[in-house]
């Protein structure tokens, strides 16, 4: 997760929230990044991310929207 994020998330109470990550990578999927919400969102309620390949994130609109349904 960039650095950016993480001082983001330290300044912000998000106890009671939801969070849900979204991120595209190079291979590495989620990563951390689920794991590292959690830590830092303590009292938030971190769910289940998605992960996009950069390669094919311009041709993935119908996945994200299939994910973004099943959220709500």
């Amino acid at each position: 997760m960039p650095m950016a994020m993480f001082t983001f998330l330290e300044r912000y109470d998000l106890t009671g929230k939801r969070v849900i990550p979204f991120c595209t990578n190079e291979g590495s999927g989620m990563g951390g990044s689920e794991r590292d919400l959690k830590k830092i969102c303590k009292g938030a309620d971190v769910e289940s991310g998605l992960s996009i390949h950069g390669a094919e994130a311009a041709n993935s609109r119908g996945k994200v929207e299939s994910w973004v349904r099943k959220m709500a």
